[in-house]
């Protein structure tokens, strides 16, 4: 069984950071691409980053946080993380890991989420 656990949520004030973790149990976590998404209050869910398992591990981000945000992996610990930096009020949102087996995107898993609070 599958399980992603996110941790790392909080209040912040306006230019704080955070760093969000994701645990990952029941798959080959170097197998799978990995993303972070969020959903803001009245919103759509919308994608945050990516990062591969291939080789390069090569990352991709929403335009609304690139230059601030970066995500990384450890496969030694089964774990995915979204450094947060230069946080804005229009970053709020739940924040969601979730695991991709084949790179295609369908992301078939996902974890419960955990909120990100930033204060103007």
């Amino acid at each position: 069984q599958v399980r992603l656990v996110e941790s790392g949520g909080g209040l912040v004030q306006a230019g704080g950071s955070l760093r969000l973790s994701c645990a990952a149990s029941g798959l080959t976590f170097s197998r799978y691409v990995m993303g972070w998404f969020r959903r803001a209050p009245g919103k759509e869910r919308e994608f945050v980053a990516s990062i591969n398992w291939w080789s390069d591990s090569s990352t991709n981000y929403a335009d609304s946080v690139k230059g601030r945000f970066t995500i990384s992996r450890d496969n030694a610990k089964n774990t995915v993380y979204l450094q947060m930096n230069s946080l804005k009020p229009e970053d709020t949102a739940v924040y969601s890991c979730a695991a991709d087996p084949t790179g295609r995107g369908g992301f078939p898993y996902w974890g419960q989420g955990t909120q990100v609070t930033v204060s103007s």
